[in-house]
């Protein structure tokens, strides 16, 4: 059984979904933190997974 990639909640989609795109988090600025503790956001990434594309 293959693993769903995890998702924090900042993302709109899996990473590498077709439509989706990186993206710097918005909360941390992509430091990853918060008050010294992992962004909740972002999980400590620093980044997250945003839709592109318009309609």
């Amino acid at each position: 059984m293959a693993q769903q990639p995890q998702l924090n909640p900042g993302d709109e989609a899996e990473p590498g979904a077709p439509g989706s795109g990186e993206d710097v988090c918005p909360d941390c600025n992509g430091s990853g933190k918060m008050e010294r503790a992992d962004c909740k956001t972002c999980g400590g990434t620093g980044k997250v997974t945003q839709g592109i594309g318009g309609g």
